[in-house]
């Protein structure tokens, strides 16, 4: 069989991302939405591209790109960094995703598109892109930013929210409606979840003796081999296969090998994840974003402001200003690859065909309009903090004049009463009580002299 087409169809849009990705790079834009857009032009239900080309040709291929983002980010988990400083990560992270989680949830329900729908949307609007939020973190030189240990703790929480929360939404998707055969799938993925987390946290050692050879292209089979193989083993325990491939992604970051792993698999990541953006985006049909404009639109304003609100809270918490809260609301405001596995997940599961359309468009708006807001943070803090001492000083000032008035005023009034004259005063008095009032000047006159001689020395001089 022949596949020149598709090859020849697929390296031309490969050539476009890499071109607008150039373009996009120069603007400060990530590489999430320029994949989506190139595979929104190509996709079939546009005219922009000329030549045909179908999402399925790339369908397994985007699978293993599903597979290698949450390995990925299994495999950067920190877990000393967690572990060391948990409670102040879980409330910083717990506080933002309750937040948002909430809001979110109310958001879905007000949409009535279904409880299941209001579910996946509450997950889409609750967390932030790590690819795309550590990519801004060090494109804009704020490693060393004091906020920036902080926003890095927001995301290590959102992965374990996610790993969670992936579970249970796989379960609530199976359209199971028999209450044990779902508290037995929560069980097991629960399990699941505890026997990984538990293997990553002790047994890194035991792990690490798989991985005793220095031939790169074994070694690079094995990782890939284990990804695939626990992405498989999740999604037939009914976690998904994005699950499985972060779980060992945790397991193998535990390990003496990981900065070895992360050598080999980031590449391999980038590659296969940009087939998953392109591959999404081949799905979209902007002519359904037309009837979902409305809820996407709110959907970012919420957005917005609950980073904000969030942000500053979190800053906060944290002992930090208000420009640290600036910075990390417009880092954390990106959404990307979580909202659109769980749109895939629910094209799977037969739920409303409007929250792919609306996935993409909120991921598509949110991954553009958060690094410009990110580039420009410290400008429209200081915009923002010019404004608030401004009207201090304006508040200052006016309680100032505020006061100058009402002393004023209270000297006026001190002004319009009446002084009594010393020939009054002495009148008023009688002669006896002149002789009392002058008896001790009189008496202090006496007692001094003009001479020199008559004062007494003091002694300890």
């Amino acid at each position: 069989m022949s596949h020149g087409e598709e090859l020849l169809v697929l390296g031309v849009l490969l050539l476009m991302a890499y071109v607008l990705g150039r373009l996009g790079k120069s603007i400060g834009l990530p590489a999430i939405p320029v994949y989506m857009l190139v595979g929104l032009l190509a996709s079939p239900h546009t005219t922009f591209f000329p030549l045909s080309f179908e999402a399925e040709y790339v369908e397994l291929i985007a699978v293993f790109g599903l597979v290698l983002l949450l390995f990925n980010l299994g495999l950067e988990f920190d877990q000393e960094a967690f572990f060391g400083n948990a409670w102040r990560m879980i409330l910083s992270g717990g506080s933002y995703i309750a937040v948002n989680m909430a809001a979110g949830l109310v958001f879905g329900f007000a949409v009535g598109w279904g409880t299941r729908e209001a579910l996946v949307i509450a997950g889409m609007t609750a967390t932030s892109s790590s690819a795309i939020v550590t990519k801004l973190l060090i494109e804009l030189n704020r490693l060393p930013n004091r906020e920036t240990p902080m926003i890095l703790g927001v995301t290590v929480v959102e992965d374990i929210f996610i790993a969670i929360y992936l579970a249970i939404v796989s379960v609530v998707l199976s359209g199971e409606t028999d209450p044990w055969p779902v508290v037995g799938k929560l069980a097991i993925a629960f399990l699941f979840l505890v026997v990984m987390f538990s293997i990553a946290r002790w047994g890194g050692r035991v792990v690490s003796r798989l991985f005793r050879t220095k031939d790169d292209e074994l070694f690079t089979v094995l990782f890939f081999a284990l990804a695939l193989t626990f992405g498989g083993i999740g999604e037939l325990l009914g976690v998904t296969d994005a699950i499985g491939a972060f779980l060992i992604g945790l397991v193998l970051g535990a390990t003496r090998f990981r900065v070895r792993i992360e050598q080999f698999a980031r590449p391999l990541r980038d590659i296969f994840g940009a087939f998953f953006f392109l591959s999404f985006g081949l799905a979209l049909d902007p002519a359904l974003f037309v009837g979902v404009l409305g809820p996407v639109a709110a959907a970012i304003g919420m957005t917005l402001l609950l980073n904000i609100l969030a942000g500053q809270f979190v800053s906060w918490i944290n002992g930090l200003g208000v420009q640290a809260g600036i910075n990390t609301a417009v880092i954390l405001v990106n959404r990307g690859e979580f909202a659109l596995i769980l749109a895939t997940l629910s094209v799977a599961a037969g739920l409303d065909e409007r929250l792919t359309p609306f996935a993409g468009l909120y991921v598509l708006t949110m991954a553009v309009l958060g690094p410009v807001l990110a580039v420009n943070s410290e400008r429209i803090g200081g915009l923002l903090l010019r404004r608030r001492r401004r009207r201090q000083q304006t508040e200052r000032s006016l309680a100032a004049q505020e006061s100058i008035a009402l002393m004023e005023a209270a000297t006026a009034d001190l002004d319009d009463e009446p002084r009594p004259r010393a020939d009054a005063v002495a009148d008023d008095l009688d002669e006896d009580d002149l002789d009392d009032a002058l008896d001790p000047v009189a008496r202090q006159a006496s007692q001094q002299s003009d001479h020199p001689g008559g004062r007494a020395r003091d002694p300890e001089y």
